[in-house]
């Protein structure tokens, strides 16, 4: 169904090289420069130059591009739910912010999977910034976000409200305090996510309405990784700001304790987004149901 062409343009700007894609796609590379010419002159661009040995791709290309990757997953979408058809079974990509998926979200996926084993899901985490891109790609079906969301573009259901703590070991001189002052903080070893992060973004709003700066603050390390970062608070390295829900199993066994902080409102949404054709909606239903019943 796919112009053939469009495989040859995503495999060039993968590869960097024509060669390399035309061996990749079993092709002459005359063959592939005969595609690449051929989209050129069809959208009258430039899609290539050329920088001493490398490809360098134009402000045209790129646009070309980002359109070629949307053609070949709604292709690939096509194909899929063809031959789930055929199958009576049903395949989803479903995209989670980190947090969400180191605690809640993965549970209620597992939970449908049992009770629906036809259907079969591949999930992939990411920020929230780049869950939306891949839903403009047609690379998801549907995400599970906490934070706020970068626009409308997508349908939406919101799941729950969740709030942002300050994290710390149990070992901790506030471990046993029931709110902190956020200049309190300051004199901490603070670990906490990148600045692209939803959970750091809503901590420097936050500072921004109290006029503070994030620079006022001791970062002594930034991670990407919320389960290396729990670890390292409970191991007394450290605090964090950390999303309550996700603190939830640590709570529970005993490995971090959690507080709020004065005239902190950092409340956070947790929400379900959905591409506007999507065909399943007794799955969101039945995701919002486990999803209440668990929380």
């Amino acid at each position: 169904m796919l112009d053939s062409k469009v495989y040859t343009l995503l495999k060039v700007a993968e590869t960097g090289s024509f060669t390399a894609a035309a061996r990749e796609l079993s092709l002459t590379q005359p063959a592939v420069s005969h595609h690449i010419r051929t989209l050129e002159k069809d959208y009258t661009v430039t899609i290539f130059k050329k920088d001493k040995k490398s490809l360098i791709m134009t402000a045209e290309g790129e646009i070309l591009l980002k359109y070629a990757k949307r053609m070949a997953a709604i292709d690939q979408d096509v194909r899929r739910s063809i031959e789930d058809s055929w199958k009576q079974s049903t395949h989803l990509t479903i995209g989670i912010t980190q947090t969400a998926g180191e605690n809640m979200m993965p549970r209620v996926i597992a939970r449908y999977c049992d009770d629906h084993p036809e259907t079969h899901i591949k999930i992939h985490t990411d920020t929230i910034n780049n869950l939306y891109r891949k839903m403009a790609l047609y690379e998801l079906d549907l995400a599970f976000v906490e934070g706020i969301l970068p626009n409308n573009r997508f349908p939406s259901v919101l799941l729950d409200t969740d709030y942002l703590c300050l994290a710390v070991s149990l070992e901790h001189p506030f471990a046993k305090r029931q709110e902190i002052r956020l200049e309190e903080i300051k004199d901490e070893k603070l670990i906490l996510r990148p600045q692209t992060a939803g959970t750091r973004m809503l901590f420097e709003n936050f500072l921004w309405s109290q006029r503070e700066s994030i620079q006022n603050f001791n970062i002594v390390m930034e991670l990407d990784n919320l389960a290396m970062t729990k670890e390292l608070v409970a191991q007394n390295f450290g605090v964090s700001i950390i999303a309550r829900s996700a603190c939830r199993e640590d709570i529970r066994q005993g490995r971090l304790a959690v507080l709020p902080i004065e005239n902190g409102s950092m409340v956070r949404e947790i929400h379900m987004i959905y591409q506007p054709d999507f065909s399943h909606m007794q799955i969101l239903e039945d995701f919002q149901r486990i999803y209440n019943t668990l929380y």
